[in-house]
Parts: structure tokens; sequence; C-alpha cells
């Protein structure tokens, strides 16, 4: 048919123009698999940028993000002129002359890499091609892209064709704005923001000349010219984009000299602390939100979703420091407990031989080792005890040390930890997350992943049990021995459990009075009596969601159940009965601003209106009645506007754990202190009972909490009840004239009932009687000796 066009060179034209368009046609449907994929119109219409997510606390404080690419992008008139004129200047000097493809560009660098000086022809529009729809990598190319030489042809040639796409879709400031937002810097590193912030600690639109010029000139070779690996490289290529910003005129002479004159100025930010995973709360986040997820299509990896939780940042922040100010001491506490010995201990006293070596086989460098060595256990243990340098956590700051890989099993393995969670009863939402001392070092969440013995913080429960029952907080028990007979798995046993001191006082005790010196007799006789299956439902129905094994030691806490469910579980105490769901996550807003998702609490009762608040006021006793085990809280700054506080001290056996749960007429706080290998623990009472463990973080913490008045939370007493209340409560029990009591009686802004004591007139006999006087009780509750 080009036979009737007698020009020869016109018919020549025509030719090449439908050949083109052959090509072109050919090429967007890739024909016969020979081209491979090309972006469609709506793919230019939507283009491909995996954005991180951001999650932030309720008062809007960012702390932390999601991302398999780390980007953050940003609108034209937030980015500095400087870096535009940069860009420009250094990458595609004609960019806003050219229509995607500048082919004048394209022959100068022909000729320049013919003589000798290689350069680059791509203008930023097909760099953001490249960039968008990952045109050089293998999956978008076709049968032909598999062939030497001729696959950079058909490359080079789509990318001709999606420059041309974008120019036609979209104006030049957003051109360079998506470039600008999708380019890599390293590192995962994408995205002027993010650069800017890592670098300089700055937003893209307050960057000087000769800082963009620094982030600019990494573009030609992000690890050599990275200005914390190659300060001096980085100096160099910065001039060279200064220069050639002067050139094209973005410079006046007098601002080049000054920029070229400038230091590097690195202010280093904080973006890689916000990055995927890396604390409790972030990761505790990530995993609440996998399933809605999956449930919704979304990727909170790439879909830019702004995730608002419900943690208050300033409370997070008292959380924080009141764990680590407290675990400080108590650290050194238990490192002088063992001092000149080994720790790792059986139920016997005696020392675990082998202890670090088993450690050690639960590790990926000992599974690489006895893969290289084709387990040769000389070659392995040669390998585990040979010194090396590393950096290992304290509570005196990063350590540079000369350990082996045992003596870094070792270290940290004596370390103890900590879990604390902050709970709204009313509403679930959760104000801190703290799980554990420091995320870099121990990944595991001792809030929700850990689950350990309660001891006496799961005695509530049993007494709920007799509530439900029927009984009143004034109902007398004695405490004496008692031996309780069972089957378990069809074995006939036998429990004879003993109170922390290992006395039975044989005085009769009400049931607030037993359950605030958590005394193990009487809990046990209430167990044996309302049987131990109604302790387990009680449990299950507040909050515990943890399987519990069903003998008569649950009430003492013998099970394994994790901080999360403590809190939810008294939560449901102080909420009148009404079992909430916990919430971490408040609401998910896309990235164009839309709210996709809000959560909020589902609520149940679980157990009646009276019988939740003759809980909450039985929680009370710890304080309140004699010798209750809370009592160490006085130390604290809580005893104002006649402020009431309940809770529970809780400690395992050989005091492996230390608990403390407590309630305020605002929240709920559960913590717990311990090793991660339960074979490590202190040595008695005095160190190691959860009241001087735990009990101090929940002090600290509260403490805090009030004295910041912006929270809001305001000392006081608890509520009133708003049900008739029909059974006896109001039982004051007898108080213990002893002078410790005496002098704590004197001190203390609770008004609690009291029989006359005598009281001593004469200073000296007050001091001996101070001498001689016992220290308050220790509680080993869960004893099953």
């Amino acid at each position: 048919m080009f036979k009737e066009i007698r020009n020869r060179y016109i018919r020549y034209f025509v030719i090449i123009v439908y050949l083109l368009v052959m090509l072109v046609c050919a090429v967007e449907v890739n024909f016969l698999g020979l081209f491979g994929y090309s972006p469609t119109s709506r793919d230019i219409g939507k283009p491909i940028q995996p954005i991180a997510s951001e999650v932030y606390t309720a008062d809007s404080v960012l702390i932390g993000r999601y991302f398999k690419e780390d980007r953050s992008p940003v609108p034209y008139d937030s980015i500095s002129t400087d870096v535009v004129n940069a860009l420009v200047a250094t990458e595609d000097i004609r960019f806003f002359k050219h229509h995607g493809v500048d082919f004048w560009a394209l022959f100068s660098s022909i000729v320049s890499t013919a003589q000798g000086d290689k350069r680059g022809g791509s203008t930023i529009t097909q760099q953001l091609a490249k960039n968008l729809y990952r045109t050089r990598y293998s999956q978008s190319v076709g049968l032909l892209g598999k062939i030497p030489g001729i696959n950079i042809l058909v490359v080079k040639f789509k990318e001709w064709m999606t420059a041309y796409k974008l120019e036609s879709r979209y104006g030049k400031k957003e051109i360079i704005t998506m470039y600008l937002n999708t380019v890599s810097f390293s590192n995962n590193a994408y995205g002027i923001k993010t650069v800017a912030r890592r670098y300089f600690n700055k937003e893209p639109g307050d960057l000087t000349a000769a800082e963009a010029a620094v982030l600019i000139g990494m573009l030609k070779g992000t690890t050599l010219y990275n200005p914390i690996r190659n300060p001096d490289r980085s100096l160099e290529r910065r001039n060279v984009v200064l220069a050639q910003m002067y050139k094209a005129g973005f410079l006046s002479e007098a601002e080049y000299t000054h920029a070229k004159a400038a230091e590097l100025g690195l202010h280093l930010g904080e973006v890689d602390e916000l990055g995927a995973g890396d604390s409790y709360l972030r990761t505790a986040v990530e995993r609440w939100l996998v399933s809605w997820c999956e449930e919704n299509g979304y990727d909170i990896y790439v879909d830019g979703l702004k995730i608002y939780t419900t943690i208050d940042s300033r409370m997070q922040r008292h959380a924080e420091e009141a764990v680590a100010e407290q675990m400080k001491p108590l650290q050194q506490r238990l490192d002088n407990a063992w001092q000149g010995e080994l720790p790792w201990r059986d139920t016997e006293g005696n020392v675990i031989e082998d202890f670090l070596e088993k450690l050690a086989e639960r590790t990926p460098y000992y599974q690489q080792l006895a893969e290289k060595y084709e387990a040769n256990l000389d070659s392995i243990r040669y390998y585990l005890n040979l010194p090396k340098t590393m950096e290992v956590f304290t509570w005196d700051g990063p350590k540079e040390v000369r350990y082996s890989t045992l003596d870094s099993l070792a270290h940290y393995a004596r370390m103890l930890n900590a879990g604390l969670m902050t709970m709204d009863p009313y509403n679930g939402e959760i104000k801190a997350w703290v799980g554990g001392i420091n995320y870099r070092y121990y990944k595991y969440d001792h809030v929700f992943q850990a689950k350990r013995q309660a001891g006496s913080t799961f005695k509530p429960f049993a007494y709920l049990a007799a509530l439900e029952a029927g009984k009143s907080p004034c109902d007398k028990y004695v405490d004496k021995y008692v031996r309780i007979a069972y089957t378990e798995n069809g074995e006939d046993k036998t429990w004879e459990p003993k109170n922390a001191d290992w006395v039975f006082s044989g005085r009769e005790m009400s049931l607030r009075w037993a359950m605030g010196r958590s005394v193990n007799s009487i809990t046990a006789q209430i167990t044996e009596e309302v049987g131990w299956d109604k302790v387990v439902d009680a449990a299950h129905r507040c909050g515990i969601s943890s399987p519990l094994a069903s003998v008569p030691s649950v009430s003492l806490g013998s099970n394994d159940v994790s901080v999360f469910e403590m809190v939810n579980a008294y939560a449901t105490f102080m909420n009148k009965g009404r079992r909430v769901e916990p919430v971490l996550v408040s609401k998910i807003v896309d990235y164009n601003g839309k709210t996709v998702a809000t959560f909020k609490t589902t609520a149940k009762q679980a157990i009646s209106e009276e019988v939740a608040w003759l809980m909450g006021y039985m929680l009370r006793g710890s304080m309140e009645e004699p010798e209750g085990t809370s009592q160490g809280l006085w130390e604290w700054d809580l005893w104002k506007g006649n402020n009431q506080i309940g809770g529970k001290t809780g400690t395992s056996s050989d005091y492996v754990d230390g608990w403390y749960m407590g309630v305020t007429k605002d929240l709920v706080t559960g913590v717990w202190i311990g090793c991660d290998e339960r074979s490590i623990h202190f040595r008695n009472s005095q160190t190691g009972e959860g009241s001087r463990t735990a009990l101090p973080v929940f002090g600290r913490f509260m403490e805090k909490v009030y004295h910041d008045h912006a929270l809001g939370y305001e000392y006081g007493p608890f509520a009133e009840p708003t049900v008739e209340i029909t059974r006896k409560y109001n039982c004051p029990s007898p108080r213990i004239p002893r002078p410790d009591s005496l002098l704590m009686d004197s001190i203390s802004p609770l008004r609690l009932p009291d029989t006359p004591l005598e009281v001593p007139t004469d200073i000296e006999e007050i001091g001996k009687q101070l001498e001689n006087a016992p220290s308050l009780p220790s509680e080993n509750e869960n004893d099953e000796k």
C-alpha cells in the first residue's frame, strides 16, 4: 500500500511512522509476550507508591511507622525551592522544556559516552517511570528482554512511552513532586521527607541550598556519597551540585560561595527509631491489626494509613520512666543477692548444670555453628566460648565488653524484666503499654505474650466466687492448717497450703481482712467450700482467657496468665461487673484522610453490679485492713483528697514472679517483675516478693500520673454503689497493737475503723518497741510444699 506514495522520502517517513505505531501497539498489548508489562492508563492515573503507615497516640504524637519502603509523601509547596533547583540542575536541566523524553540530552549523552565521559540521558520523568513502575525488574520484561543488548532497548522504549503518558497526565510540578517522593536514598529511605529528617532532622521545606545539595548529590551514588559513611566524598559531591546550581542561575555568586564554604552540618534525626516493629507498643499495634487488614483488604506496609491508638503519650512516658527508675535498683538488689554465685538454680537450690549451653542451643547462632561444623561439639563449644567485642545493655547505658556468646547469654539471663499495662476500665482504652525493659535487647512482650504464675493476685477470683455463692466480706474464717484431698487426672492427691510465714495464727478473720492480708489458709478454705471449678469460671468470665487447671491451688495463682488478661479481669470489678474488651486502636484513616474504621469496646455483664462493688471494696482491704499487703504505697504521694486505692500483691513460688494489680477510681494497672528464665530469682521475701518489686513501680507510676495535672486524673474515693448492697460489708477488723502499725496509722490519711489502743507516752519505750518490732509479713503465696 506504500507503493502509491511516489515520493520515496515521504514513503519512507510514512513507513517509519507506521512501524512505530505498530511497535507502540505491540508494546502496549505485550504482543506474544515479547515486551512484558507496560503501565496502563489506569496505572498512570493512580501511580503505585508504597507509602508508610503511621501510628499515633490518642494525643496525636507520632510513635511509629510501618513500611516496606520508608516513604512519607509531601506536596510540592512543602519542598524547599533549593531541593527542586538542585535536582533540575544536576539531573535534567531542560526538565521544564521537554515532554518526557529529551532527545537533545540523549544525543549529547551518546556523544559524551563515545568520548569517554559517561553521562546519563534519562529525564526526571523517565526516572520517575522507572521508580513507579519497576520497568527494569525482571518481571516487567518479556521474551525480548531476555536477549542481551535487546533488553535495554525494550526497557528504554517502554520508559519513553511511560514518560510521555505521565507528561500528558500530570503537570511539571506534580511530576517533580512524585519523583522526590519516590526516589530511593538507600538504607530503605525513600522520598525527600524521610531523608531530610534522617540526615538533618528537618522538614523538606526548611532545607538550605547546601543541605539540598548533599541530598540530591546522593542520587548519583547513594552509598558512595552517603554523608555518614563517606563525609569527604559527600562534601565533594555537594559542591559539584552547588556548582551546577550556580551555573544554571539558581544561586547568586554570594549564595554559592557561602553554601560551598559551609560544613556538612549533619543533625541526625530519629527516623530509624520510628521504624517498623522497633518497640513493644508499635509491635503490639501491628499484631492488633493483622486480622483487620486481612478482612478489609489493607496492607499497613504500603497503604499510607494513619493509625490512632488509645495510648496517651504522657502516660506512656510516665510508665516507661517509672519502670526504668525502679528497675535499676531492683537489678542491683538481684545482683547483690547472688554476688559471687551462679543464680540459675533448681527448686532444691542446686546449680543447674549446662544452663548456658542449653540456652545457647535455642539461638540461631548455635544452629549455624551446628550446620557449619556438622554438629561437632568441640567446634561448637570453641566458638561459643570465643570472646569478641560487643555492646551489651546495662542500666548505666550501653557498655562495650569482651564477651563470649555464653558470657552474653549469662549477662542477659541475669537481667530482670518487666511488664506494665494501664487501662480505663469503663471504655476499655489502653493508656500505657510497657512490654519490657528495652525492645532492642528483649523482643518478647511481657504484657501480652509472656504468661507467668500470678501468685496472690489471682486470689480475688476465689473471693469473687465466694461472694457469688452468697457470702459477705464480713463472713469469718479461722487462719488454721488446711488439708484438701482431690483427684487430678484420675490420681488421688492432697494439698496442704502454708502461709507465707509458715505460721497459722489461729486468728478469726473476715474475708476482707484475709484477702487484704493475703492469708493462704483462708483462701484455701473458701476455695474448697465454693469449689475450684467456680473459681476458674469466675476468672474466665471476668477476662482471663488462658486455660486454667481446675485444682485447689488455682486460687493461689498456680496457673500462667498475662498482664493483659489480669488488667482486663480486674477492670470488670471497677466497671460495675461489665467486662469490656480492651481497645488499643481507636481509628484508622486512609491516605486521603477518610476514616475507614473506628473501634469501640464491647461490654458484657459478667458479674452482678452488687458483687462488683463489693469486690472493689474488698480490694481496698490491702490498704485499709491490718497488715494489708499494699501498705507500702504509703511511701508515695498518693493520699490526697480522700483518695482510695485498691490492689493486690502477688509472688509466685521461690520469688520467681512479682506482681502488683492496682485499681483507682479511674484506672486499672498491672505490673509484673521477674527474669525471663524462671530458674533465676530473688532468694527471700525481703527482696523478692511482689510488694517489694512490682508495687514500687505502680506507686511511682501513679504518683507521676497524679502530679501531671494536664492528664486530668484527680485524687478521690471510689464511686458510691448505684445499687442496693444487701450484704454486710462494714466490719472493722481489730487493729494489731504493734508500734510499726501504730506509727503507720499516725501518718495515714485514710480513715480506718479501729479499736482503742493504749499508746505508750514514753518516747524511749516507743523507741525500744520500734527496734524490736517484727517486719511486715511476707507472702510467697503459691507455696504448695
